[in-house]
């Protein structure tokens, strides 16, 4: 088999054969894997959906790490230590990228990709050494890389400690940007007195300032949510190898690579759960991150939903407040602009809404000793958190910081607004605010005139009860 093996790699000089326990296995000559990530190509060709840079960044992170601590122990020779350590340096700098082949969609548990992050490390240090790819002269993928590590124990550190790294380095600005956004329309509107609108139809008058700051103070308490929920994830069970066990770890392993993976990742809050077993069974954390950004989702649709209606128009909606115009609205209708930002945003959360509940299932499915479902979980909530941050960036730049309001246009409604009975409830009784709301509108005429009319309000009560801007803040009108 050897024999035949060599000769077809003669024959043909675009690849080399490696073996592992399952036979010969034909790999491009100049790539980096090895077999184990080989085999994961020809058997799960599913998406074509790679994995995130950032958790690659977080997987090489987590072996430089585990490097830098084997070489201290002397678990592995300093030498061995020394070349993983650049290796891994030089893939977090860029280099390599395209070696990280391993569908989203692979083998359970993410073994596929565990491998795939090992025989990349282990043949770029093979070379740093001064031996040939494919090798493994000096290191070998098993037996230094992974030293006293498994899938079980790596996977759920690097997804956790990417979804960190992908929370400072995409989400954390932008959420902020559009909550200050939104606060600073608030502030810029507050003098805007307009109709309230409850189940679509006329309410009490409301500043518009009230609506935006409300806007900016639930995607505040959003933004505390997802603080609360990232407390739980930055605490790793590296260093349960195999089930949760420890196994072929040695003394201090747990110390050291936590404090190397501080210094190399710049996430200093980083924490070791207590008990390693319950940290490989349970992936509840990575369920309350997702769900915290689906709640953000939620928020997010529901204001640009809000924008949208208060943007209806120009001249059939409501147009109380006109947003920057981005592109063209129409293939057909000359002059037509739409509210493009807000309606990407819509399909954005929608994405983010889904993925959580493919979250709440693949965390759902652990058994035993190990949650087999993590490639999912990952891609699902890194994928969520990349397109919310830069949605929320876009939002905030091309949308909200444009947003203008239309004074006249929301003073009309307010003025018209059979709201505005409800301040006269105090002074001539709920049944007969009612009775002048209804005739007013059948009959085409605003309630002053009415009650001017059956002499129900003096001139002075009427300027003090009806005013508008008075009923937007709590007390009697008129009192």
């Amino acid at each position: 088999m050897a024999k035949k093996a060599a000769a077809k790699n003669a024959a043909n000089p675009k690849v080399r054969i490696e073996k592992d326990s399952l036979g010969p296995v034909e790999i491009p000559a100049g790539a980096y894997w090895s077999t184990t990530t080989q085999r994961a190509l020809e058997s799960y060709p599913i998406s074509g959906l790679r994995h995130h840079p950032k958790f690659v960044d977080a997987y090489v992170m987590l072996k430089w790490a585990a490097a830098e601590a084997n070489g201290k122990s002397k678990g592995i020779q300093a030498k061995q230590a020394k070349a993983i350590a650049q290796a891994c340096r030089e893939i977090v700098g860029g280099e390599l990228r395209d070696q990280f082949v391993v569908d989203v969609f692979q083998m359970g548990a993410g073994t596929s990709f565990h491998m795939n992050v090992n025989e990349v490390i282990a043949n770029r240090a093979n070379e740093i050494l001064g031996a040939k790819l494919g090798t493994y002269e000096h290191v070998t993928a098993n037996d230094h890389v992974n030293f006293g590590q498994s899938t079980n124990d790596t996977f759920p550190t690097a997804m956790r400690l990417g979804i960190l790294l992908m929370l400072r380095d995409y989400l954390h600005a932008p959420l902020a940007a559009f909550e200050k956004a939104l606060l600073k329309k608030g502030k810029e509107f507050d003098g805007i007195v307009k109709s309230g609108r409850t189940h679509l139809q006329d309410a009490v008058p409301v500043r518009l300032g009230q609506e935006f700051r409300a806007y900016g103070e639930t995607i505040g308490r959003c933004h505390k949510s997802i603080a609360a929920a990232r407390d739980w994830v930055k605490e790793l069970g590296i260093g349960g190898s195999a089930a949760g066990t420890g196994l072929n770890t040695g003394p201090g392993y747990r110390e050291e690579i936590l404090a190397q993976l501080k210094k190399i990742s710049g996430i200093r809050d980083l924490t070791l759960n207590p008990n390693m077993c319950e940290a490989m069974q349970s992936q509840r954390p990575v369920a309350e991150i997702s769900g915290a950004l689906r709640n953000l989702a939620i928020e997010t649709g529901r204001i640009v939903n809000d924008l949208r209606l208060m943007s209806s128009g120009p001249t059939t909606g409501l147009a109380e407040i006109d947003l920057p115009p981005i592109a063209p609205g129409s293939s057909i209708m000359p002059g037509k602009v739409n509210p493009s930002m807000l309606e990407c945003a819509n399909m954005v959360c929608f994405e983010v809404i889904g993925n959580d509940t493919s979250v709440a299932w693949a965390v759902g499915a652990g058994q035993l000793e190990l949650n087999v479902m993590m490639p999912l979980m990952q891609h699902k909530v890194i994928t969520s958190i990349h397109v919310m941050g830069t949605l929320l960036r876009q939002l905030t730049d091309l949308c909200v910081a444009g947003i203008t309001a239309n004074p006249a246009r929301c003073k009309a409604y307010c003025e018209g607004s059979m709201g505005l009975a409800t301040a006269l409830n105090v002074y001539v009784g709920y049944a007969n605010a009612s009775r002048i709301a209804k005739q007013a509108l059948k009959e085409g005429r605003s309630l002053v005139e009415i009650v001017r009319e059956e002499k129900l309000l003096t001139d002075e009560q009427i300027r003090k009860i009806m005013d508008p801007k008075g009923m937007t803040e709590p007390g009697i009108p008129g009192k």
